[in-house]
């Protein structure tokens, strides 16, 4: 297996992290003037436009054989791909290590960094139809769904990289940490049967989490591979488009995920990385020994002496007069003893 050392990707890291990008409200405004930087090395195109006629833009490079495609942001409120994504051209722009040198003889990539500018606007899940890309595979039904299925049939990708952020209610079961990457090779079908695009996929997915296990040792979980009829990556599955659902978490004190942003950042190219440098893939057992999501954690705890008024909070993130605002509102009370708080507070006696 050819695997990415910690110290590698920490350097790299460190040095061609996109500065000009921190925090979860990224719209296309954000992203829009680095595009120029690009094109000595890209091919940076304006590909379509969403529902209220913001641009959506592709990045092409490479030579080779092996295709893969990236997307990040379809859902408009999750970020951190997309963060990871314009560090990963920074590094392919400027670096001349042979890892990329590899990459772009054996592969030619193509990225949208931001598929839902819409959603990223206004910070929401949905496009600005109130369409949930990720469950349009079917109908198609919002103008971005179709440029992506457009692009998918013209460019016919061996490998799919489908970038998401996940809540921070997820540990990894069997432990006391926050899942801070969790992967999926989603099913095809109802039955949820091993076929060659799921082993492929589970592939890819197995070497990415060895490579993580060296830097966040057990915050690696698994996503239900429960079929979902109208998903993207299920739908891309089933049409025979290897497709890989990376899902960006929590990390200990990191709420504008930017350590996960880095552990994002190592995953996408250790995947890419992988794919480059393999003929087969066929290495998939090793996928189911990655430990299931579980729903553990609430962002906040109150504890008192007398545990049946313990009392939940999660964070709700919003724009309020155009500022990115997180409000903690109460989501649960009563016996919490089986759950976890990113942060606790412990009070003496009861609540009054």
């Amino acid at each position: 297996m050819n695997t990415l050392s910690k110290d590698f990707l920490e350097t790299l890291f460190s040095k061609e992290k996109e500065s000009s990008l921190h925090g979860k409200w990224i719209t296309f405004k954000d992203i829009e003037g680095l595009f120029s930087k690009y094109e000595s090395k890209f091919e940076v195109s304006q590909i379509g436009s969403s529902e209220e006629n913001r641009p959506i833009m592709q990045l092409k490079i490479g030579n080779g054989s092996k295709k893969i495609l990236l997307w990040s942001q379809m859902h408009g409120n999750e970020s951190t791909g997309t963060r990871a994504l314009f560090d990963l051209f920074n590094c392919i722009l400027n670096s001349t290590d042979t890892v990329f040198t590899k990459i772009l003889e054996t592969c030619t990539l193509v990225f949208i960094p931001m598929l839902n500018p819409d959603g990223a606007q206004a910070y929401t899940r949905v496009n600005a139809n109130q369409v949930d890309l990720n469950r349009d595979a079917v109908d198609r039904a919002a103008k971005e769904s179709k440029l992506l299925r457009k692009i998918l049939e013209e460019f016919n990708p061996q490998f799919c990289f489908n970038l998401h952020d996940q809540r921070t209610i997820f540990g990894v079961e069997g432990t006391k940490n926050p899942a801070t990457i969790s992967f999926l090779a989603p099913s095809e079908e109802i039955t949820r049967a091993l076929t060659k695009g799921r082993i492929e996929t589970m592939d890819v997915i197995v070497s990415m989490n060895a490579m993580l296990q060296n830097s966040i040792p057990n915050h690696v979980g698994r996503y239900t591979d429960e079929f979902y009829p109208t998903a993207t990556g299920d739908n891309f599955q089933k049409l025979g488009y290897n497709t890989i659902l990376i899902e960006s978490g929590h990390y200990k004190d990191d709420y504008n995920r930017e350590e996960c942003r880095k552990y994002t950042f190592f995953s996408i190219l250790q995947g890419i990385h992988h794919i480059s440098n393999s003929d087969t893939f066929i290495n998939y057992e090793s996928y189911f020994d990655i430990p299931n999501n579980d729903k553990i954690f609430y962002d906040v705890i109150h504890r008192y002496s007398d545990s049946k008024n313990d009392i939940a909070y999660q964070y709700e993130d919003k724009i309020i007069d155009k500022k990115f605002v997180s409000k903690l509102n109460k989501v649960d009370e009563n016996r919490l003893n089986s759950k976890i708080g990113h942060s606790e507070i412990v009070f003496e006696g009861k609540i009054v």
